[in-house]
């Protein structure tokens, strides 16, 4: 049996035929899809990755690991940034290398198997990728220039704080500032050799200049003797940064140094004080064959001159002792090198006669003042050193004066003469157990000794204030005595013993007149009697 499928049965209707489903719409995707394996796509993947902005990663549409990538890269700005001297930290930039390092490995093995959004050529996307490779290079290189314009500016700021230090050293003395000059100066040497392509160290050769006139200002205020100390340090500073590398400046200090010795040390001649043979001295050995130098001999000559002429004046003394310091100083001046060894040896051989010949007007001076005991000394000294003296036998007698008006003050009123003799006869008899020195003064002054009193003794100094006191007087005793002629008017006698030791002289004061003769008992007491 067979069924007619055009026409339906009676009574029956055939069912419809539902509809095919049909496929659901797909939505946008939100990835590109899986393509097959590109070596050019990963490559332009990895390339755009290690520019440091994550831009592989937006190619495959992967915003959270761009999104890493730019803190990554932010991080690394705000620790490099601003560019210092010292640069990023090793560990620092090396973990940003790794971070790079896994973005372009990890951007290459998705970019492998994924499509990129764009561009649609791989090759082009790598390209792209070597041209922005040109960012992290190019901002490496600028911040190599920001960090050597750090180094730069931090060189120049240590330049300026030594600048600073000489300035405020100059403004002291040169003791109290001599640490900052050593300080400066060695900032200075460190520049110049640990960055000589600097632009600091460029300066160094100006700031020197300017250390030198700092260091020796107080020779361009002609504070000569404040100068020495200074420019003598600034003799040393080729040893530390280098004759060749200062060149003038090596020199700079020479002329300047000689001429400070000579003037600090004229000043000091002229002037009286003993310090001026010490600068002479270390002109004479540095700089030998400096005008300077040469000017050594009439210095002292002139000194010599004014010191003899000083003899004169009103403080013959005084002249004196300057004279006698000149022998000794100048004998000790070393004038071979210079030249000036005969020169010199002539002035302290004047010198030494002029103090010898000047004793005898300071021996003067000092009687006329009362100094009494200085002044037998002085003439006791002239009498000794000048055999030949016009004025020594003058000296002799002022010594005597001298020698008695310590006993008997009122003897050293008047200068003695050189006057001898006289028309009044005195004898002096000796009623001492010692030898003795008998002195005399008044209008004549002379000395003589007399012999012991064999059979006499000395007094005691009480026994010769009491009433009844009569010296030389035993008729038994056979004394020793002397006569002498005097003019008349008063003469002071004074005798002590030669050779009696604890026995004090004894004197007599007498006023002759004509017509007398006069006897005069020389004696000694003892305080022991």
């Amino acid at each position: 049996m067979s069924w007619d499928h055009s026409e339906p049965r009676d009574g029956f209707v055939a069912p419809p035929v539902p509809p095919m489903p049909t496929a659901p719409p797909t939505a946008p995707p939100t990835a590109p899809a899986t393509a097959p394996a590109d070596g050019r796509r990963a490559a332009a993947v990895a390339l755009l990755n290690l520019c440091g902005l994550g831009l592989g990663y937006a190619l495959v549409r992967r915003w959270g690991l761009m999104a890493a990538c730019w803190v990554a890269t932010a991080v690394l700005l705000v620790v490099a940034l601003p560019a210092d001297p010292d640069g990023v930290s090793g560990g620092v930039l090396g973990t940003y290398l790794v971070l790079l390092g896994i973005a372009a490995v990890h951007g290459a093995i998705v970019g492998l198997r994924t499509r990129l959004v764009w561009p649609a050529k791989a090759w082009l996307a790598a390209a792209l990728g070597l041209v922005l490779l040109a960012v992290p290079a190019g901002g490496a290189f600028l911040y190599g220039d920001a960090r050597d314009e750090a180094t730069e500016q931090m060189l120049l700021d240590r330049l300026e704080r030594a600048d600073g230090l000489v300035r405020a050293a100059g403004k002291q003395s040169f003791s109290s500032g001599e640490a900052d000059y050593r300080r400066a100066l060695t900032v200075y040497g460190d520049l110049r050799d640990d960055h000589p392509g600097s632009r600091a160290a460029a300066r160094v050769p100006d700031r020197l200049k300017t250390y030198y006139t700092t260091v020796g200002s107080p020779y361009a205020r002609q504070n000569y003797c404040d100068a020495i100390v200074p420019l003598k340090y600034l003799r040393t500073v080729p040893s530390t940064m280098g004759e060749k590398e200062l060149g003038a400046l090596a020199r700079w200090p020479d002329d300047r140094l000689a001429t400070s010795l000579y003037e600090c040390g004229s000043q000091s001649l002229t002037g009286g004080a003993v310090d001026w043979t010490t600068h002479y001295g270390e002109l004479l050995s540095d700089f030998p064959q400096s005008e300077q130098a040469a000017e050594v001999g009439p210095a002292v000559d002139t000194a010599v001159d004014k010191a003899v002429k000083e003899v004169g004046g009103d403080e013959p003394c005084a002249a004196v002792a300057r004279l006698e310091s000149l022998v000794s100083q100048v004998t000790g001046l070393k004038g071979d090198r210079a030249g000036l060894a005969e020169a010199l040896d002539k002035n302290a051989d004047r010198a030494e006669r002029g103090a010898d010949s000047g004793a005898y007007a300071c021996g003067v001076d000092q009687y006329r003042d009362g100094s009494f005991a200085e002044a037998v000394t002085t003439m006791n000294d002239f009498v000794r050193d000048n055999g030949d003296h016009k004025m020594r036998a003058r000296a002799k007698k002022i010594a005597i004066a001298a020698e008695i008006a310590q006993t008997v003050p009122a003897a050293g009123k008047r200068l003695p003469t050189t006057a001898s003799g006289g028309g009044i006869s005195v004898t002096v008899k000796n009623d001492s157990p010692d030898d003795i020195t008998v002195l005399y003064t008044g209008p004549v002054t002379g000395s003589f000794t007399l012999k012991a009193c064999g059979s006499c003794t000395s007094y005691s100094l009480a026994g010769t204030v009491g009433l009844g006191f009569e010296p030389c007087s035993d008729s038994g005793k056979n004394y020793p005595q002397r006569t002498i002629r005097l003019p008349a008017g008063t003469t002071y006698f004074v005798h002590k013993s030669r050779n009696g030791l604890g026995k004090s002289p004894a004197s007599d004061t007498a006023k002759l007149s004509a017509g007398y003769i006069y006897t005069e008992c020389a004696y000694t007491t003892s305080f022991g009697y």
